[in-house]
């Protein structure tokens, strides 16, 4: 069928549903298999329902469903991707169809970083005022059909829920069924999708007019009221932000106030300003809703966009709370679902472009620190996949090494832990300077290296693992690559045992050997890194039963 599969090139799309006939017909298909995502969310911490202001993206570009349409990839040059995931908490696929099934593609990214994503429902023009009629006006029975199907969808293609656009005038009958349509759409998301979630854009008011308050006020709370969140529109000054935090009390981190980073109508700050507009936003204590940040791609271009991307979060970073990685193992070699060619362990297999979010990994944090260090995505050269992560910076005069963090973790220490790196030095002495990890671990009177008889880890809890010349028996398969790299790549295996601590920060730590007066500048390309706990290591997989293919087609 036309929906799930491109009429072109035969391969499985990801697809979204026009108007109340194509939703409340939907079912399940076995067509839909490739479309289910593959990829359960990832646990972090905080977690989303936390009393911290929040961070939502939401993704609206060119209408949607484009390359990341396709399930399987596509070779396109220069796509766009986003991988700044442990900045936010939420991420919505966006388009202007009446259900936005997120492209499969996106909600396994996602969930791989422990985002959570939203489709969106949207109503709108004279169009949308049908649809409402035909569905609020005509009484219990007909908004709940739409409400039990949307939660269907959400349970079915596994992605956490939707964002509810309502962008035309309703009649009375219809305005007034909407709050208890809501209220049992967030209900059935809920059951259905653990951890969903229902947001409301800021549009229609209660009295069913379409008017934008760019606030929480007396005219919408019934809506705020009767689901999950409120996505404000982006019109606000700061008085809308005052009143806001006001009439919302203890709910303000369900408030979203809209920023749109294109800067259409009269706003505080978008594109490289939009900085200014979050300030505010936290000043008050409230939650995020970031609007296209597409802009970078969009309006600045393809070919610097990865610079620009980087430039773009970083400015905002200080009012971007991060996520920690609360499981192990942890194991990724920063691919970003993208690439100039394909690469695998250091070679290249493959030249020319591909795109598949789907194969994109667990992303770092991505520090900037002015002028003294930066990390950014490295397509010339990888380990495995398309990317490796680049860090360059500066060890300062006197100083013989820098920690550049890279994750932020936050669980129980298991007692035995084993750490992998692939790293390559660049530049012209790297001879010079020394690669490798260090953990740091929560403050805590009872937190030890070693047994028992050991001393306490260094007061601020920094750990620097053992070097191991080579992989402890029974993990040979595993650990194979230790002080064995290959095509200029340098691989490295340690292990680092604790008692009663917890894990805090893992980071790259680049030493010199001789201190001197003078900086030094580094640049190191990282290929892998992994932090496995013993334990589980050493355990037998299990076995993989029951398998079965299906949806073969030779080519």
């Amino acid at each position: 069928p036309a929906r799930h599969f491109d009429t072109r090139t035969t391969e499985p799309i990801s697809f979204f549903l026009s108007g109340l006939e194509e939703l409340l017909a939907w079912k399940p298909d076995s067509n839909d298999d490739f479309n289910v995502s593959a990829v359960p969310l990832a646990k972090r911490q905080p977690p989303l329902h936390s009393k911290r202001p929040r961070t939502l993206v939401c993704h609206d570009m060119r209408g949607g469903y484009l390359e990341d349409r396709f399930i399987q990839g596509s070779a396109t040059r220069n796509p766009y991707v986003f991988y700044h995931w442990r900045y936010i908490d939420i991420f919505v696929y966006f388009s202007h169809h009446t259900v936005t099934i997120p492209p499969v593609c996106w909600t396994n990214a996602a969930h791989r970083n422990g985002v959570p994503v939203l489709g969106t429902f949207i109503t709108e023009w004279t169009d949308g005022e049908r649809l409402c009629e035909a569905f609020l006006a005509g009484g219990e029975e007909a908004y709940r059909a739409v409400s039990e199907q949307l939660a269907r969808i959400a349970q079915h293609y596994h992605f956490d829920g939707w964002l509810v656009n309502i962008e035309n005038m309703l009649s009375a009958a219809a305005v007034r069924n909407l709050p208890p349509f809501l209220r049992h759409l967030t209900a059935q998301v809920h059951r259905a999708v653990p951890g969903g979630l229902v947001i409301w854009y800021d549009s229609v008011l209660q009295n069913g007019a379409l008017r934008w308050q760019n606030e929480l006020n007396e005219e919408n709370r019934v809506f705020f009221d009767a689901c999950d969140g409120l996505f404000t529109n982006y019109n606000w000054k700061e008085e809308h932000l005052e009143r806001t935090r006001g009439l919302a009390g203890p709910r303000h981190v369900d408030v979203y106030v809209g920023v749109d980073v294109f800067a259409r109508g009269d706003v505080i700050g978008g594109g490289f300003d939009t900085d200014k507009s979050l300030r505010l936003i936290r000043q008050h204590g409230l939650s995020a809703a970031i609007f296209a940040p597409g802009w970078v791609y969009e309006h600045l271009g393809e070919e610097n966009f990865l610079h620009n991307e980087n430039k773009f979060w970083g400015l905002l970073a200080e009012y971007l709370p991060t996520h920690s990685i609360c499981t192990l193992p942890l194991a990724t070699s920063f691919n970003l679902g993208m690439g100039t060619s394909r690469f695998l362990a250091g070679k290249e297999e493959e030249a020319g472009p591909w795109y598949d979010l789907s194969a994109q990994e667990i992303q770092p944090l991505y520090p900037e620190r002015e002028g003294r260090l930066s990390t950014s995505c490295c397509l010339q050269d990888a380990w495995c996949g398309g990317s490796s992560l680049r860090v360059q910076g500066t060890i300062p005069p006197g100083e013989e090494r820098v920690a550049i963090r890279l994750f932020s973790l936050q669980m129980p220490a298991p007692p035995k832990l084993f750490l992998t790196l692939l790293y390559k030095l660049e530049g012209p002495r790297p001879d010079e300077f020394t690669v490798a990890l260090e953990l740091t671990t929560w403050d805590s009177g009872t937190c030890h290296e070693g047994d028992v008889t050991s001393l306490p880890a260094e007061p601020n809890g920094r750990h620097h693992p053992r070097f191991l010349p080579a992989p402890p028996p029974g993990l040979a398969k595993l650990l194979a690559a230790c002080n064995r790299g290959s095509h200029g790549w340098t691989s490295r295996c340690y292990e680092l045992d604790l008692q009663d601590c917890s894990l805090r920060d893992l980071s790259l730590l680049v030493s010199r050997h001789q201190p001197s007066p003078q900086e030094m500048p580094f640049t190191c390309l990282l290929g892998e890194v992994r932090v496995l706990d013993a334990a589980s290591v050493a355990a037998s997989p299990p076995q993989v039963q029951s398998l079965t293919a299906s949806q073969l087609w030779w080519q």
